[in-house]
């Protein structure tokens, strides 16, 4: 490919986009995004309402068949109406003119478990609608679209100077963002958000429309949409079914509306075509969805803390925390179905995090980021107005980062264990929290924090096992004095250290959290009682004691840290961007808003003398097969079917394809995401990533860096020849787009 030169690549930018006169960056920092390069061509969250040009060209290159303009497009059908933020947390599409939602297994596990009993297990047989009437409603789920993004750079930054502090600048942006949300005209059910990107130097508006009556249509047993369970979470090859069925419904004007038994089926404006062809080594890929968070322009020295420090301490508390689940949940039926969807959501990071740690140390992640940082300070040493204005940010952030190191781990360790894997302290922080509320705001502070309480603690309590919990609570605990300093344990817990499981085993006792009983004083008594009785509670008399000394001894010395930080990295990111040369990938790390990554179907070679194919099939199911086993069991119509070689039209050279992998950069929120083939098309949806390339977070390495999808073959296999479900089959469309 031939690129432009610096000058035309501005020239080409000025009748695109205004440029604030007081940033003497913005020009080339805008444009900055359409530099792009053939090597490592498949790294980039792109925007996708700005691919045209560099990216369109580059796209085309690499085989796509469609325009800028069939991706991203306002007034017309275009491949971004049929994606959705699914729930907030995952991606879904549209496939179907009835509304048929299509996301992962897992991005669908809350809901499909909700639904599942001793008696009617969903998570184990399965679940196929067999007309709209049988659809299940889902309350607090939700599907939203996004209609337009449009660039707001020069409105939020009006008014903001270098010369103001952190706190004024911040002030004043958040001061314009409200002021421009307020001038845009929306239509009825629209929302608008306006979010920061290349780390506060630019932002953008996202006009969107939300559909809360999301129905569960279909989901295969676990056995098929989880194979493989933990043992094969971000590993490949892989063979997991990470499928289910949602439909969008809408009021009778195909608008938005609360969910009621009158909701029609949503009719999209796009929908996506599935491609029967499959895909071949070299295919182009596309994604499309919304990742949730990465950080690609750290400095050295934050690589090296997360892989020496910040992970290691992470990864031992879950380490601990999943070794009490999985014994409780291998010698209880019902806590197996009660755990079963947190127990795979503290394995999914656990795991995420030990194969980014070995993915950064294989590439050289550090000593890579630091050669780049000695060619950056040579850069700025060449030219008197950067260095004057840029020469000191790298060391002021180095300096940053090492003064803040105990407490961003000791934050990390807190969370892990107060906040997030033990539930009677979760819960008895929220009490506190609404202790706290009626002490500053009286009555009306409290019923208005306990109305949004209470249905939150419910659903929590329904797959709550005081046992379970109050054991997590001991083992957790007792590690605490291990990973934090001394000066962050409360004494209540360095004096009880030696006995902590008859200790805490009388505060679980004694709370009326464990035993829910917290909700008949939350329902029935008047604010001024309630407290009255909760704060004399042992656990919220616990999580005070720790949220005391978390507050002034970390979190409060951190927000500074971490207010000096971010404008440090907001300079270092616009230096960053200055300095580049003309072939660098500057694209802005992920904000959960929709992006585009492209790239192809590859296999990879993760160690010397190991080299993965880019496919695998129901073989390789079999060839996984323990009969019996929570991860590798195969239910026995799966086993027919294979026996029988029963695939339908599925099936390629007498082989059911299951999954494939390619070089689309993709993270947390791509879950569900389409992979969409060089003319549009369906091809398979994006589940996870290989463990060794979990690190593209940081550092994305063409080399080992893939993203692995499930083939659509196999998603109309499950749904068709499994689950004989073949009028969802029937209001699909299915194409053959290489028999062009």
């Amino acid at each position: 490919m031939c690129y432009r030169t610096k000058k035309l690549l501005l020239s080409r930018c000025k009748a695109k986009i205004y440029i604030p006169m007081q940033n003497r960056l913005s020009l080339f920092f805008l444009c900055m995004f359409f530099l792009i390069t053939s090597l490592n061509a498949q790294e980039g969250m792109w925007i996708p309402s700005l691919l045209s040009g560099q990216n369109e060209a580059e796209m085309q290159e690499m085989g796509m068949e469609m325009t800028a303009e069939d991706i991203y497009a306002v007034n017309e059908g275009s491949l971004k109406d049929a994606i959705v933020h699914f729930g907030g947390f995952c991606t879904g599409e549209v496939i179907s003119d009835q509304g048929l939602l299509l996301t992962n297994h897992h991005c669908g596990y809350r809901q499909i478990q909700s639904h599942s009993s001793l008696e009617n297990n969903l998570l184990e047989e399965g679940f196929w609608a067999e007309s709209h009437e049988d659809e299940i409603p889902n309350p607090g789920l939700f599907a939203r679209f996004i209609r337009e993004i449009q660039d707001v750079t020069p409105l939020i930054l009006n008014g903001v100077k270098p010369s103001m502090t952190e706190k004024e600048r911040q002030d004043k942006i958040r001061a314009n963002i409200e002021n421009v949300k307020s001038q845009f005209e929306l239509g009825p059910f629209e929302s608008m958000d306006i979010k920061a990107y290349y780390k506060g130097n630019q932002f953008y508006a996202l006009r969107s429309v939300r559909y809360d009556d999301v129905r569960l249509v279909g989901a295969p047993p676990s056995s098929i949409g989880k194979f493989g369970a933990d043992t094969d979470n971000w590993v490949w090859p892989r063979h997991t079914g990470d499928f289910a069925l949602f439909r969008i419904y809408a009021g009778p004007d195909n608008e938005p509306a609360a969910y009621s038994e009158e909701n029609i089926p949503f009719t999209p404006n796009h929908s996506l075509p599935i491609s029967l062809d499959g895909v071949d080594e070299g295919d182009f890929t596309l994604i499309f969805g919304f990742p949730g968070s990465t950080d690609e322009y750290l400095p050295a020295i934050a690589i090296e803390q997360l892989v020496e420090e910040i992970n290691p301490a992470r990864i031992e508390v879950r380490d601990r925390a999943l070794a009490v689940m999985d014994e409780a949940m291998r010698n209880d039926p019902e806590v197996k179905i009660q755990y079963a969807s947190k127990f795979a959501s503290i394995a999914n990071y656990w795991k995420k995090w030990k194969g980014e740690n070995l993915g950064l140390t294989r590439t050289n992640a550090v000593e890579s980021k630091r050669a780049e940082e000695l060619a950056f300070r040579k850069k700025l040493r060449n030219n008197e107005d950067w260095l004057a204005t840029y020469g000191g940010t790298l060391l002021k952030l180095e300096d940053n980062y090492r003064r803040s190191l105990q407490l961003r781990k000791s934050d990390a360790v807190y969370g892990e264990i107060v906040n997030r894997n033990v539930e009677g302290l979760r819960m008895a922080g929220y009490i506190a929290r609404l202790i706290s509320f009626y002490e500053e705001g009286g009555d009306e502070a409290f019923r208005s924090f306990a109305n949004r309480l209470v249905p939150f603690m419910e659903n929590m309590y329904e797959n709550y096992n005081a046992g379970v919990d109050q054991q997590l609570a001991v083992t957790l605990l007792e590690a605490y004095p291990d990973l934090m300093p001394k000066e962050f344990v409360p004494r209540v817990i360095s004096e009880n250290k030696n006995d902590l499981d008859n200790f805490i085993g009388e505060y679980y006792k004694l709370s009326k959290i464990p035993s829910k009983a917290v909700l008949d004083i939350l329902k029935n008594d008047e604010p001024e009682q309630a407290v009255e009785k909760l704060k004399k509670d042992p656990l919220v008399l616990l999580v005070s004691d720790f949220d005391l000394m978390y507050r002034q001894d970390i979190l409060r010395p951190l927000a500074d840290i971490e207010t000096e930080h971010d404008s440090l990295m907001r300079h270092y990111m616009a230096a960053q961007l200055l300095v580049a040369d003309e072939d660098a990938r500057i694209f802005p790390d992920a904000n959960s808003t929709l992006r585009v990554g492209y790239g192809k179907v590859n296999g990879y070679e993760p160690k010397d003398g190991v080299k993965y194919l880019h496919q695998t099939y129901l073989d390789g199911v079999m060839e996984k097969y323990v009969p019996g086993d929570y991860e590798f069991d195969v239910p026995e119509r799966l086993i027919s079917l294979y026996e029988a070689k029963d695939y339908g039209p599925y099936a390629e050279n007498g082989k059911m394809p299951v999954c494939f992998i390619g070089s689309n950069h993709t993270t947390g929120g791509n879950s569900g995401s389409p992979a969409i083939d060089a003319q549009g098309n369906l091809i398979g949806l994006n589940f996870d990533r290989v463990w060794e390339g979990t690190m593209s977070d940081y550092n994305y390495d063409f080399s080992i860096c893939r993203n692995i999808m499930v083939d659509a073959r196999y998603v109309l296999f499950i749904i068709d020849k499994y689950g004989g479900a073949s009028h969802l089959i029937d209001e699909m469309e299915l194409v053959h787009p290489k028999a062009k």
